[in-house]
């Protein structure tokens, strides 16, 4: 019958059959326009080949109306890197152009490059190092686990041991670090580095090898060189002076188990993580939280809570931390999936927005020439995201 072009009659039962069918395959492309994101399953996809990102990206949680203020809605959180052991410690080197972070399991520091993407080794062994800045004239600092110490490195490549010891005991393991504009550096001292993962245990009776079961200097001959043999020393926050003085500014009794340590914009606070119950520890240990200070020159007054880092009853346990110049503070989360990431909170404490990864966060940093890019050490990946803010601090 040939073709005219005009459509049969439909009938009731036809008709409602098509609209059925119409309606399903509605319902269908609903489904699949709902962008995919850390929660859905199936879940986003990430890396070389995934499907393109949706803009605003879904992962993005605004919980206050300001946080708009800090995001580009035209971009999405993308995974510049994958495959480390234990992604930490991200510093800026505005000069070099490249984000330096340390795989600590993986005794490596490696150096994200700006003007091509590459991640290359940058310094292997690192000695564990952790936690990982910059100064205001450009020299990279960092900490390192298996020396138990807080090194710089100068302009001329030489190597500079800032600190290794507090009146003749030597420290836990030198976990983050921030410096100051006056010289001085600031840094925490938990003790996270005193295992065989992260560095190297206590000889035998030290309270990381109590029984003694464990050779430190298996696989490892340089234990105890230039470090700790045995943790001698609560976990406290240190000030280290141009002029070689070291002062001791928190104790553990105020902040147990210190670990993340940041500056407000304006230098007149000071942010320190307390976090969960380390290697050795024989108090209740951190619980996870972040405490503020009032900074008086050399000193530290008028502690207070900034935050439980309780978001919808949910725990996001916080390890590292970076200011932005507006004073917001962006701290990582341990947290089950849909809560790890970072969490940003407002100067005063009150909750702006999350960000979700796939992994946990251990550490993140402002970069990028114009410092508007926010790097994110969660687990084995580096991730970064494009923002409408800038990083507060050097590195």
């Amino acid at each position: 019958m040939p073709q005219t072009g005009k459509h049969p009659a439909l009938s009731r039962r036809t008709a409602l059959l098509a609209g059925a069918a119409a309606l399903g395959a509605g319902a269908a492309r609903a489904q699949q326009a709902t962008p995919p994101s850390v929660v859905t399953s199936p879940p986003r996809a990430w890396g070389p080949g995934a499907t393109p990102d949706i803009y605003p990206d879904p992962d993005i949680i605004i919980i206050d109306p300001a946080f708009e203020a800090y995001l580009l809605g035209i971009t999405a959180i993308r995974r510049a890197a994958t495959g480390f052991r234990w992604a930490e410690g991200p510093a800026w080197s505005s000069q070099g152009r490249y984000l330096l972070f340390s795989d600590v399991q993986g005794n490596t520091q490696y150096r994200y490059n700006w003007d091509d993407g590459r991640v290359t080794p940058f310094r292997k062994p690192s000695w564990n190092s952790n936690g990982n800045s910059f100064d205001f004239t450009g020299r990279q600092l960092s900490t390192e686990d298996f020396f138990r110490r807080v090194i710089r490195w100068e302009h001329d490549g030489t190597m500079t041991v800032i600190a290794d010891n507090f009146e003749g005991k030597p420290f836990n393991s030198p976990n983050d670090l921030v410096p100051h504009p006056d010289g001085s550096i600031w840094f925490t001292d938990p003790s996270y580095g005193g295992t065989l993962s992260e560095g190297h245990p206590d000889e035998a009776g030290g309270p990381t090898n109590a029984e003694g079961k464990l050779n430190p200097r298996v696989g490892a001959p340089l234990a105890g060189l230039a470090g700790g043999r045995k943790r001698e020393l609560p976990t406290n926050t240190y000030r280290w002076d141009p002029s070689g003085r070291l002062d001791l500014v928190a104790t553990q009794d105020q902040v147990p188990d210190p670990n993340g340590i940041c500056f407000a914009p304006d230098y007149k606070t000071l942010y320190i993580i307390s976090t969960g119950k380390g290697p050795g520890d024989t108090g209740s240990g951190g619980k996870g939280v972040v405490f503020a200070f009032d900074v008086d020159g050399d000193k530290l007054t008028n502690q207070r809570l900034f935050s439980d880092m309780m978001v919808d009853g949910v725990h996001c346990g916080p390890d590292g931390m970076r200011a932005d110049v507006t004073g917001a503070l962006w701290i990582s989360s341990n947290a089950p999936l849909g809560y790890s990431g970072v969490v940003v909170f407002s100067p005063e404490g009150k909750l702006l927005g999350r960000i979700r990864l796939p992994e946990v966060c251990a550490n993140l940093a402002f970069g990028g020439p114009q410092r508007n890019h926010l790097f994110m050490c969660a687990s084995q990946s580096l991730y970064v995201l494009q923002v409408q803010t800038q990083g507060a601090a050097p590195g």
